[in-house]
């Protein structure tokens, strides 16, 4: 949720900022451009650092260090007085949402069961729309300030919860924990569970791994190449696929549309539909599968991006012709009557992100990088993430005037299209799958065991 919130922050902040005696200081487009730039930005710095962190000082450990600043980041900015105040609050809260995004994802795929991984690896995507939802909800009846005070109370109750979470036991196994590694596996699989199978599963696959000695070069190894290059190349679809840009400046696009609704209204809508979709999400994921839903979410997202495309395409054209023109109150009329196909589009656009390509690349993420390199090479795909994220937002305005919004739908429509290929041809499933049946499928390694473990029900199966 904090993370959903800081995303959704400059579409009602900046609509707020451009408002008449919003504030004391005059904020400029590119200064605009830079507010919602920055926390990408600052998070790209935050992922690659992580890397080094989360092997070091453990899972728990560094989203524990995220609160304190990312409350620090909101109070900044909702007491700002110069335009300075608001980009070092957005620097400081983008590095702890770097921290994050790279930390969470490998947390849950260490700790959740396969049976279940999907739906539970689902839900921090569901709580950040709800982020996204009620950012949107509060930007739309306080200003700017009043927003990131609001802002502040979500790390606050992150922070204090987290405090009852175990670390992971793989983490533990890692440092020779072996205790520790038991105990934390029997809090998270509950007092009555037999946790003695998978704890052994867990620490042979930890030896194997270890064997050999870990440098960074090994991410690129012929072992380990294939994971993390397939998380990378889910990760690149993702953010150019246009959704930050559509999520940082949606009420400008909705304002830019002319629709009859009002850009926060319409907003809003958005918010709510993009919440909703993660519930449709997390009840199919683990019964259809990871690759069914990212051809479901491709499709839709190309027909939702092609009808935006179209949309202003057709705005366009009749902006440019000329009163006495023949045909002019014709086109004008066709405008008028296509005016809910923007909020439509983006409904759908959101929903299909939300069911495939929104979850799916970070749960991969946790799900197939092998344990020796899943700290380096988790950061070097959310700093992959980040750093897309950074050139969408910062460029996204500056292509609606170069190049128009029709041709920057387009743009996207392209982009999703080689992603649906990719998914086709390249990303394996993952459903129901240990981590370690996961890494030697992707590896190429021979398993030494013939038995599996329901990490649900404690009981073994040949």
């Amino acid at each position: 949720m904090a993370v959903g919130f800081s995303a959704g922050y400059t579409s009602p902040a900046l609509a707020s900022m451009s408002s008449d005696n919003s504030t004391n200081f005059n904020v400029t487009e590119e200064e605009k451009s830079w507010i919602g730039s920055l926390m990408p930005l600052s998070a790209l710095t935050g992922s690659i650092i992580g890397g080094y962190f989360i092997d070091a000082l453990g899972r728990k450990m560094v989203i524990l260090m995220c609160g304190p600043p990312f409350i620090l980041a909101y109070l900044l900015m909702g007491s700002a007085v110069n335009i300075w105040m608001i980009y070092v609050g957005r620097a400081i809260g983008g590095f702890c949402i770097g921290l994050l995004t790279l930390t969470l994802p490998v947390y849950l795929g260490e700790t959740i069961q396969p049976e279940i991984r999907g739906i539970l690896g689902l839900l921090p995507t569901t709580f950040g729309n709800g982020g996204i939802l009620i950012c949107y909800l509060v930007g739309s009846y306080v200003n700017w300030w009043w927003l990131a005070y609001v802002g502040a109370i979500i790390p606050v109750i992150f922070t204090a919860l987290m405090c009852f979470v175990p670390e992971t036991p793989r983490w533990y196994i890692s440092k020779d924990r072996v205790e520790d590694a038991e105990r934390s596996l029997q809090w998270l699989r509950g007092s009555s569970a037999d946790v003695e199978f998978e704890l052994g599963a867990i620490q042979e696959n930890y030896e194997l791994a270890r064997q050999d000695s870990s440098s960074f070069k090994d991410i690129l190894s012929r072992q380990y190449a294939r994971p993390f290059l397939l998380s990378m190349g889910l990760m690149l679809f993702q953010q150019l696929s246009g959704i930050n840009a559509v999520i940082f400046y949606t009420v400008d696009i909705f304002e830019m549309s002319g629709s009859a609704i009002s850009g926060h209204l319409s907003t809003i809508i958005v918010g709510v539909v993009n919440l909703l979709s993660t519930f449709v999400a997390n009840a199919v994921i683990d019964k259809l599968g990871r690759k069914i839903l990212l051809y479901a979410s491709s499709g839709l997202m190309v027909v939702s991006l092609v009808s935006l495309g179209s949309f202003f395409y057709i705005k366009s054209y009749a902006e440019n012709i000329p009163v006495t023109e023949e045909g002019y109150a014709e086109w004008q009329e066709s405008v008028k009557n296509l005016a809910w196909l923007p909020l439509v589009s983006f409904m759908v656009y959101v929903i299909a992100f939300s069911l495939g390509w929104g979850p799916i690349p970070w749960l991969f993420m946790g799900e197939a990088l092998p344990a020796k390199i899943r700290g380096p090479a988790a950061s070097l795909v959310t700093a992959l993430n980040w750093s897309c994220t950074f050139i969408i937002t910062k460029s996204f305005p500056g292509l609606l005037k170069a190049i128009g919004a029709s041709s920057v739908f387009f743009l996207f429509t392209g982009i999703m299209t080689l992603g649906s290929l990719y998914t086709i041809f390249f990303v394996p499933e993952t459903r129901g799958k240990t981590l370690e049946e996961i890494e030697e499928e992707l590896s190429g390694r021979k398993r030494r065991r013939n038995r599996k473990v329901s990490t649900t029900s404690g009981i073994y199966m040949k």
